[in-house]
């Protein structure tokens, strides 16, 4: 039996990004991300950036599909900490 290669990637593109989905919707129903690392979402971002960049330049729609979507779920998780930390406890309720 052979498997698309093309699919595979697909499928494999679909269960990584689909997995920081909860995590967005954690940290916003919570309005917290006090448990998240900066360091570990930038430099994760980056790393995505980058496996984007090499996915247009290859011109492979798994890797560019998979990775422009976990870019913006990773920097939604990574934007939704720096403003949840700024806002003062009292504010978080509105």
């Amino acid at each position: 039996m052979a498997i698309d290669v093309d699919l595979l990637g697909f499928f494999a593109a679909v269960c990584t990004t689909c997995s920081f989905i909860p995590q967005v919707w954690l940290v916003w129903r919570q309005r917290s991300a006090a448990g998240i690392s900066n360091g570990m979402y930038t430099i994760f971002s980056f790393g995505v950036f980058l496996w984007l960049c090499y996915g247009l330049q290859i011109s492979s729609w798994p890797v560019i599909i998979a990775n422009a979507v976990t870019l913006i779920l990773a920097l939604c998780v990574l934007g939704m900490k720096w403003h949840f930390e700024r806002v003062a406890p009292d504010d978080r309720s509105v």
